[in-house]
């Protein structure tokens, strides 16, 4: 295996990563309206992420990297062409980080809920955009021979890349749903199971319609297989869910985003961004990807930084395990 194909392999398990732990994470900020009933469990909700939140977009700023090195040409195609769907995610990332930080700050009713509407809203709108991206990176986009994207706007807004769109809003919030069964108590998880049933019944029609979709477009036999067992671990995330099993409902949620992306990306391969122009025209992890040697320095120093980077994420996640409600949901100070 050539170094560029398996930092093609690498990028995969950085999104995946990312998609898993920003999955939830952008479920429960989506749940702040679904599912919480008053500001407790609002608070209740908040909480559940607040000490990892910003740790999850680590994967987002390390796979963006990675890509910009190993890929240059993916990187320029891909972020010129899809300009403004990822400002809007970025715009949608500042201003949640900001309300998560100001929303306690003072203890007017309009201050709270317009900052609780901030975080409903960049958590719903990148959930959405990502399915849209990486959509349109599977299906195809209009690449010319100087390896450019000519398309416009309305391109990217076609039938199949809504539809990742509106999968992976559903599983964000599936994944987020059980999330929050898994971490709360009493009344908040009781209805985090309900809720979740309803949910993850909508995520596995869409779910299923979009990867037999991707699998009689560009599928291959190892999609196939990463297709079956995104399907089962659905299902069986529903019924580990309806069974009162938390955390193999989450465990079982989060399989079933890694085969999901894994069934893209083998899909995908070796391909980095197919052109609907010309075959011949299309970005692959050959054309597209940096020197021999300029990997080489870049799997030196990701073999040294990844371990310690994947031991402290995992302490924190040990660190805040227990489940909280709103009984542990202290007076403002104010």
């Amino acid at each position: 295996m050539e170094l560029h194909d398996v930092w093609f392999v690498l990028i995969a398990v950085l999104w995946t990563g990312y998609f898993f732990l920003e999955g939830f994470d952008f479920g429960v900020g989506i749940l702040t309206k679904l599912l919480a009933r008053n500001r407790p469990e609002k608070r209740v909700l908040i909480n559940t992420i607040g000490p990892v939140w910003d740790g999850n977009e680590v994967w987002l700023l390390t796979a963006g990297g990675a890509t910009f090195a190993a890929f240059p040409e993916w990187y320029a195609t891909l972020f010129s062409g899809f300009y403004l769907p990822l400002l809007v995610i970025l715009v949608c990332l500042i201003v949640r980080g900001v309300a998560f930080e100001y929303r306690a700050k003072r203890p007017e009713e309009n201050w709270q809920r317009n900052w609780e509407n901030a975080i409903f809203w960049s958590s719903l709108i990148p959930a959405f955009l990502w399915g849209v991206a990486f959509g349109n990176i599977v299906h195809g986009v209009k690449i010319d021979r100087n390896l450019e994207y000519v398309g416009g706007v309305g391109d990217l807004l076609n039938p199949y890349a809504l539809l990742g769109g509106l999968v992976t809003l559903t599983l964000f919030t599936f994944h987020g749903t059980v999330f929050t069964a898994l971490k709360t108590v009493g009344d908040i998880r009781e209805r985090a199971r309900k809720l979740a049933l309803r949910v993850g019944l909508v995520t596995a029609v869409a779910a299923l319609v979009f990867l037999l979709w991707t699998q009689a477009h560009t599928g291959n036999g190892r999609s196939l297989v990463a297709l079956v067992v995104a399907v089962v671990t659905l299902v069986s995330a529903l019924v580990a869910n309806q069974v009162g099993r938390e955390g193999w409902a989450f465990a079982l949620s989060g399989v079933t985003i890694v085969a999901a992306v894994a069934m893209l990306f083998l899909s995908l391969f070796p391909n980095v961004m197919p052109s609907t122009l010309n075959a011949d025209w299309s970005l692959t992890v050959t054309n597209a990807s940096s020197s021999p040697y300029t990997l080489k320095i870049m799997t030196w120093c990701a073999g040294i930084a990844t371990p310690i980077i994947l031991l402290y994420q995992g302490w924190t996640y040990w660190v805040f395990r227990k489940r909280i409600g709103t009984q542990h949901i202290a007076e403002p100070a104010h």
